[in-house]
């Protein structure tokens, strides 16, 4: 007997599939690759004479702290979902890193990202790849303090996509 509508096991296994598809399962695209540098073809890189003291990925995010020749510290942030980057100077703090932007602090330790305005957290990424590549002392250098006044680029191929979220 044929009832409208009605379909087979199989059918309705296909479009509980496609559906779960639709309405985002996460991406299981991979990180693009490392060096001791950051992330390639990224902004969550280190750009010589700096060097990365500890770089790392989130769900959502890759982040890069670089040291400069002369000693400071530079947050170098990516959102994976839509490319948005964040460059912004850093400070070491405890075991970790401190960035602010207008108010909101990134702090970027081996475990974890956390995104906070004031002592209000706003959002909390548990760090599940993290690099603290050995690299050797360079030599001193007067600190860059140019801020850029031009717009980032539009985000690198590696920092397009990663599920939507």
């Amino acid at each position: 007997m044929f009832i409208r509508g009605f379909r087979t096991p199989r059918t309705t296994v296909a479009a509980a599939y496609l559906l779960l598809l639709a309405i985002g399962v996460p991406s299981a695209s991979a990180a693009p690759s490392t060096d001791d540098q950051g992330y390639v073809d990224s902004t969550a890189r280190c750009a010589p004479p700096a060097s990365a003291v500890l770089f790392g990925n989130t769900e959502t995010s890759r982040v890069a702290i670089c040291k400069t020749p002369g000693g400071s510290y530079e947050y170098r942030g990516v959102r994976v979902r839509d490319g948005a980057q964040l460059i912004v100077p850093a400070s070491q703090s405890g075991d970790g890193f401190v960035a602010d932007n207008d108010g909101v602090s990134y702090t970027v330790t081996s475990k974890s990202l956390v995104v906070a305005v004031g002592n209000k957290v706003i959002r909390e990424e548990k760090i599940v790849g993290v690099h603290r590549p050995q690299t050797p002392d360079a030599p001193s250098a007067p600190p860059v303090t140019a801020t850029p006044t031009t717009p980032l680029p539009p985000p690198l191929p590696a920092e397009v996509g990663g599920g939507g979220r």
